[in-house]
């Protein structure tokens, strides 16, 4: 005879399902990832032709647009300064809007045409951005019928960094603006507002011509609202990624008139909270300007993005299309918007965005958004409280009883949560430590092993092993495995309560989770299906296929953008980033799939494999299959700079201590250790040490921007030749004198290549007080030394400039301040040195190096 613990058993075992189901269960999920989420994110419409506006005028074409772009692109490399960018790229700008305007309803508009030629200055970051000449081509549209001085401005840049055509970033969206000018001046589109487009010529400088238009142009005046167009990639759909501010408004006209919508409020949070190395123009019109926008870019292929590899070719030709029709409807729609008139009535508040797998897009004030989650929470709480209710009367089981069980499923679900997010942040601090990080950069399913699967073992496995030890004396299976998501989703509702404390409005990602669930478990009870074994599994299972849809395809999003900027971060640690967005999105979508593994025969087993998994995959990390880094596809950006030092001595006479020269060589990202076998065992380059650092402000280092100053730790000096000396800059002091017994004023002229940057560090106690550019870093206390970034574009006159020093005392022994000035001609490659091409030679094949000549010359007055 059987005894009761073998009969339990047998009962326990018939209430599973086979085993052999559970790869079934698996795949699905996988395929719903792989045949709607994948296919949703690349989705672009038709290339409409020539051929097509025949039968159909007034719409875009965005095959005109394509061929416009391969003419920009085909002149090159376009640097402030260049006369790539000065002249031929502005000539050939000039030339398609006269084409335009000629073929434009001049009945209806009026159009005019400027190319604005400013200097200014102001902060950004940490540095002072003074630029002289700059250069941007304006068109302005005026409907004829209107009394409105409104105007909406539609910005984008043509500029590039040096190396790359730009064709991405961001020819591309200055093709499909003047392909929108065209069919709205060609064909009869109402109108009330004028539209402005810059055609912005300093934008990687960066924000230069933005500034100079923003602040100086006499059409400025009028703008009430922007839309700014830019890339982080190569083609592909244009994310929504900030709006307003505070003119929500804005996201109701994008919202009603967008055709191929992507948007988040998500993106926007993680832009406007640092995890994105980039800036957009955006943030001048807004900070300057004061104007509320759309914020929109390409994010398609961020590997090529600031590289040679940016190339016309490489853009999908649908993506003109896309973005162009987008943005004509926008226009049309903004520009005809009651709101512009004076948009400050409209400033109320932040706007909650999001695309869903876009299809179409949800938006709502923020305050409908508290509303919403507060709703959510409370009927979260409601129905669970309902459910455990109801189950009391089904078993017979004392409430108390079950609502003890329940808190011990629930300390065993947080336990689970924290022992998933241990080993995901374990294992990035060890990839990290090990010289590992970055394995999936080029081979990016490598995510998974490394992240997703031990967030799925550790949220399974302790549930797996409680629910198979209690089976002889607990509640039913099935609502062991209830009992345990309701848990989850009592933890995801404190979590969503804990972010509408602190006003992120991202909190709707979690709303959205608990919400779907909260119906299912309705559901089940409205059904009495959650009585049964495997019923309740319809309702379950059939609620978390848009969820599921919906994370799968934010997610696909985030590492599509965020792993190509890996490569671009610097000394932060990606591992983090990478593994602790999957340990999130885990959070959202796991718990209520992964504990369905408890009903499958050899549960524990089955979740075991995922932990095997991220072990096969930590050792593939290891190995060639899993190197990051891959030729023209997924590149390790470098930058090496040609450079000529020279040190003053303090003296009078500003008299040569000495001087030397090398390559300044910065890795831009977090395994920079890649080229050391290749740069100092296999040639006879070493590295030199950083004794400069003591005394030389930059360690000695020819900074070339600001963004340098996070990763110059990681540089390195090789010693070499000189390179070419022409063109080195200069400091002269053309006045010098006492504005009271304890300041000095120096008049300075320097002069150089169109692109320098200047350090002053004042000395022996000396303060700076005043001088001729903005005196926000003065007036914000910034940190010495203070470093000015200079560059011109038509004008080579030298900058001359006050600056003025207070010691506190009379006593005015010694210098008063060094400076440092660091020359760069990065559009000048022909006087590149033989021994410089082939120190380049002995990169690898899978490295891009943005290479130049520079001059580090230091001085002390």
């Amino acid at each position: 005879m059987k005894s009761k613990y073998e009969n339990m058993k047998i009962i326990y075992n018939r209430s599973k399902i086979g085993w052999y189901w559970a790869p079934l269960f698996v795949a699905f999920w996988f395929l719903l990832f792989y045949l709607v989420a994948v296919p949703s994110f690349h989705r672009m419409p038709e290339l409409k032709t020539l051929q097509d506006e025949l039968t159909r005028p007034g719409q875009f074409i965005g095959e005109r647009a394509e061929s416009t772009l391969l003419r920009l692109s085909k002149i090159g490399p376009k640097v402030v300064g260049s006369a790539a960018n000065e002249q031929v790229a502005v000539q050939l700008l000039l030339s398609e809007i006269s084409g335009i305007m000629a073929e434009a309803r001049t009945d209806l508009y009026d159009i005019e045409k400027d190319v604005q030629i400013a200097s200014g200055n102001y902060l950004l970051w940490s540095m002072v951005n003074v630029y002289q000449s700059v250069q941007n081509v304006v068109v302005k549209l005026t409907p004829r019928n209107s009394n409105s001085n409104a105007t909406l401005l539609i910005n984008s840049h043509f500029d590039s960094v040096p190396g790359s055509s730009g064709a991405g970033d961001s020819g591309m969206m200055c093709v499909i603006m003047l392909e929108v000018l065209r069919v709205i001046s060609k064909y009869e589109t109402p109108l009330r507002h004028s539209v402005v487009f810059l055609f912005n010529g300093a934008e990687e400088n960066p924000l230069q011509g933005s500034h100079a238009f923003i602040t100086q142009h006499v059409w400025a005046k009028n703008v009430r609202a922007v839309i700014n167009l830019d890339s982080a990639g190569n083609g592909g759909r244009e994310i929504l990624f900030q709006s307003g501010p505070d003119h929500p408004w804005l996201m109701k006209y994008y919202g009603a008139n967008i055709i191929h919508p992507f948007a988040s409020t998500i993106a926007e949070e993680l832009f406007q909270n640092g995890f994105v190395p980039s800036e957009t123009d955006y943030r001048i019109f807004r900070d300057f300007g004061k104007i509320p926008g759309l914020d929109m870019a390409q994010i398609l292929n961020g590997y090529v993005y600031h590289t040679k590899y940016d190339r016309f070719n490489l853009l999908p030709r649908r993506t003109y299309q896309l973005t162009g029709e987008n943005l004509l409807s926008l226009v049309k729609s903004l520009a005809n918007a009651d709101e512009m008139e004076d948009p400050s009535k409209y400033a109320e508040g932040h706007m909650i965005f999001f695309d869903v797998l876009g299809w179409f897009v949800i938006y709502y004030p923020e305050g409908t958004g508290l509303i919403i989650n507060i709703a959510v929470c409370v009927l979260v709480i409601v129905t669970i409280i309902a459910y455990i209710w109801n189950m009391a009367s089904n078993t017979g089981m004392f409430r108390r009883r079950i609502f003890a069980k329940f808190g011990v499923l629930a300390a065993l679900q947080l336990c689970g949560v924290c022992l998933s997010f241990s080993l995901v942040i374990g294992i990035a601090f060890f990839m990290d430590a090990v010289g590992l990080s970055m394995s999936w950069f080029s081979e990016t399913w490598m995510v998974f092993g490394l992240y997703f699967c031990p967030m799925f073992f550790g949220l399974a496995i302790l549930p797996a092993i409680y629910l198979s030890r209690t089976k002889e004396h607990g509640l039913p299976l099935a609502y062991g495995i209830q009992l345990l998501m309701h848990s989850h989703c009592l933890i995801l509702t404190v979590i969503t309560v804990v972010m509408i404390s602190f006003n992120i409005r991202s909190a709707f990602i979690i709303m959205i989770c608990i919400a779907f669930y909260t119906v299912s478990v309705l559901l089940n009870m409205a059904t009495c299906a959650h009585k049964t074994n495997f019923l309740w599994l319809i309702p379950h299972c059939a609620c978390q296929i848009l969820p599921f849809l919906f994370y799968t395809y934010c997610c696909y999003a985030f590492y599509v953008v965020f792993i190509p900027m890996a490569g671009r971060e610097g000394d932060s640690n990606p591992e983090l980033l990478m593994g602790g967005f999957a340990a999130i999105m885990c959070l959202l979508l796991a718990p209520f799939l992964v504990p369905l593994f408890c009903l499958f025969r050899k549960s524990k087993t089955i979740i075991s494999l995922f932990g095997i998994c991220t072990l096969v995959f930590i050792v593939l990390a290891a190995t060639p299959v899993a190197f990051p880094y891959a030729e023209k596809t997924a590149a390790q950006r470098f930058y090496a700079v040609h450079t000529a030092r020279t040190f003053h001595n303090g003296d009078a006479a500003s008299t040569v201590n000495h001087t030397d020269s090398g390559y300044f060589v910065l890795p831009v990202d977090r395994r920079p250790t890649s080229v050391d076998d290749i740069l100092f065992e296999n040639t006879n380059y070493t590295r030199a040490d950083r004794a400069d650092c003591e005394t030389e402000i930059m360690c000695g280092f020819p900074i070339y921007s600001s963004r340098w100053l996070n990763t110059v730790d990681n540089s390195f000096w090789v010693p070499g030749p000189e390179p070419n000396k022409n063109y080195l800059p200069s400091c002269t002091i053309l006045n010098k004198q006492s504005s009271s017994l304890t300041k000095v004023l120096f008049t300075l002229e320097v002069s150089g290549p169109d692109h320098t940057s200047i350090f002053i560090e004042p000395l022996n106690g000396a303060k700076l007080v005043d001088w001729s550019f903005t005196r926000e870093p003065i007036e914000k206390q910034l940190k010495p030394p203070y470093y000015v970034y200079w560059s011109y574009a038509l004008d080579p006159t030298p900058i001359r400039f006050n600056i003025e020093f207070d010691r506190g005392s009379a006593d005015w022994s010694g210098s008063t301040f060094k400076i440092a000035i660091m020359g760069h001609r990065i559009h000048d490659d022909m006087f590149n040195t033989e021994d410089f091409r082939e120190f380049l030679a002995t990169f690898p094949p899978w490295a891009h190096v943005s290479s130049w000549i520079s001059s580090y010359s230091s001085w002390q007055f």
